[in-house]
């Protein structure tokens, strides 16, 4: 009865059938999955080929806070774990320990709105730049967190002030976030930046190569002027194209994207709504585009036939399930040539999975 119930439910929230169906393979359910999304012809620029995703229903997701918003409006704060500024909440006070650590970072929420963190979001500043390693929601007003981070910048250790800002014009690039989404692994994540870096720089004219080769920060490499031209050259294209192409398919509900890299499909990120999509896809199509310059030049792509098939395939050999109770659910699951995560928001009157992304190994 338990599993009837489950399954009622995961058809009334729709995205969580991607966490949920995956379990029952034998329900006869499995191609229900490509009822609730549904692949479009790509748009295509170089190597990079972006695969627009539509879904049979969104979910209401304006009181959400993204962690641009929450930075720019002074109600986020993130800082390093042994900051010693005093954080108030209440009448009471908290004060961090005593000593900064390379994969933690401590946030505090001080706005009336949960916050949406997503892997792959940098922070810049304190000791060394940092990448977020999992999505999480973090509730309004909430108490000092320990924030799982990988340090982006393994060249310094000295701070440049004491709280973070959001490098808000680009994530981390797929292979990055990878690295710390299901690798969580500091070494190859480092690995992945200085292969970014070493890529950027030998495709770079020799002043810009220079100063590529320069800084350890994966953030100064893609804010150098020279880079971000060869970023805007490939993103905007598509950015323009897939923002008209949400506008006229409001409708339809747009709400994420399938992202192919010299003819292979690398990466899917899928959101609750298409406002929420809206917020991050500046961030993610250059993220998308600087993977493109740091590998080949193939101009191969895939079809929408092959596109459609990553997006409904989920099921998994192994599943891990973190949960805050009452705040979010965390899935991960292992299938035999990908990994995929999926963020549910078990706030009151949510229930839905606020971001899937899955990712081939």
């Amino acid at each position: 009865m338990k599993l009837k119930h489950a399954f009622a439910f995961c058809l009334m929230t729709a995205m969580a059938t991607l966490v949920l169906w995956p379990l029952r393979p034998n329900t006869g359910q499995a191609g229900q999955v490509g009822s609730i999304y549904k692949v479009l012809a790509p748009i295509s620029r170089g190597n990079l080929t972006i695969f627009p995703v539509v879904a049979d229903r969104t979910h209401a997701t304006g009181n959400f806070l993204t962690l641009d918003e929450g930075v720019r409006l002074g109600e986020v704060v993130v800082s390093e774990a042994g900051s010693v500024r005093p954080l108030i909440r209440g009448h009471e006070r908290y004060v961090p320990g005593d000593g900064a650590e390379v994969n933690r970072l401590v946030l505090v929420n001080n706005s009336d709105h949960p916050l949406i963190l997503l892997a792959g979001e940098i922070v810049t500043g304190g000791k060394q730049d940092r990448v977020v390693g999992k999505d999480r929601i973090v509730p309004p007003h909430s108490d000092p967190i320990d924030l799982a981070v990988f340090c982006v910048e393994p060249g310094r250790w000295v701070a440049t002030k004491s709280e973070f800002g959001s490098f808000h014009s680009q994530m981390a690039q797929p292979s990055v976030r990878r690295s710390a989404m299901a690798d969580k692994d500091q070494r190859k994540v480092w690995a992945e930046v200085g292969s970014a870096q070493q890529s950027l720089g030998m495709a770079a004219s020799a002043p810009a190569a220079r100063a590529i080769e320069g800084t350890s920060s994966y953030a100064g490499v893609m804010a150098n002027e020279e880079v971000k031209r060869r970023v805007e050259a490939v993103a905007a294209p598509i950015e323009q194209s897939y923002t008209g192409l949400m506008r006229e398919l409001r409708d339809r509900n747009a709400v994420g994207v399938v992202v192919a890299v010299d003819g292979r499909l690398i990466w899917a990120d899928i959101f609750a709504s298409t406002s929420l999509l809206e917020k991050y896809w500046p961030k993610l199509i250059r993220s998308y585009a600087a993977e493109s310059l740091t590998r080949g030049r193939d101009a191969e792509r895939p079809d929408l036939k092959e596109a459609q098939a990553f997006l409904d395939e989920f099921g998994s050999r192994h599943e891990t399930v973190e949960t805050e109770p009452g705040v979010y659910r965390r899935t991960e699951l292992a299938g035999a040539d990908f990994t995929a995560f999926a963020l549910t928001s078990l706030l009151p009157g949510t229930g839905f999975d606020l971001h899937i992304a899955k990712m081939t190994d």
